[in-house]
């Protein structure tokens, strides 16, 4: 097979659904209530795109948009397993948005996109006798760029930088059980300044 403008993967499952104990046990989780927050956004690279230019491998690990798997996601006819992950050189209608190339650590950022590490605010005393309490946790405007690609630098954005966005672009996903935010680079705001 010869993608041409996607990628396809194979995923052993669509959701996070057990958690193992120390002691060997397994223990399920119904994942119908919080869908999203269960669904697995990774899997090991079959096929790679022929006519668009990547340094993705067949064997690499992919990450990718939720919608691949969850609800009746993009499954590919007659693989097990398998399922369609559209790519775009852009981020608009890009679903891949980092790899690992298969025996490295390095996670690679893919087509406009940028995987930062959240940064939660500081909660503010407002003074010694009163105290402002959030019910809801505060959404999170802020990340630190972790992972470097070639057109970041381009933009004015390094490994490092500290950066802001709309909170409603901020996508978490994780890696090796680490949280991070996946956005747009089109979707910062702004590059804090170092205060020396």
């Amino acid at each position: 097979m010869k993608p041409l403008k996607c990628f396809v993967v194979r995923v052993d499952k669509k959701f996070n659904d057990s958690i193992e104990l120390s002691n060997g046990t397994q223990l399920y989780i119904e994942t119908k209530f919080e869908e999203f927050k269960h669904r697995v956004n990774e899997g090991e690279v079959v096929y790679t795109p022929i006519k668009l230019k990547t340094n993705v491998k067949k064997g690499d690990r992919l990450y990718f948009h939720h919608h691949v798997v969850v609800g009746n996601g993009q499954p590919l006819a007659g693989e097990k397993d398998c399922f369609i992950v559209n790519y775009s050189e852009t981020a608009i209608e890009n679903q891949a948005f980092a790899y690992r190339p298969k025996g490295t650590e390095d996670i690679i950022p893919l087509g406009g996109w940028v995987i930062l590490d959240p940064i939660k605010e500081d909660h503010k005393k407002m003074s010694e006798i009163i105290e402002v309490v959030h019910l809801k946790e505060t959404d999170i405007k802020k990340g630190r760029v972790v992972f470097d690609a070639e057109y970041l630098s381009k933009e004015g954005v390094k490994v490092g930088d500290v950066v802001g966005f709309n909170y409603k672009f901020g996508y978490a996903f994780k890696i090796d059980g680490k949280t991070y935010f996946r956005m747009r680079l089109i979707d910062l705001l702004y590059v804090e300044e170092e205060v020396l």
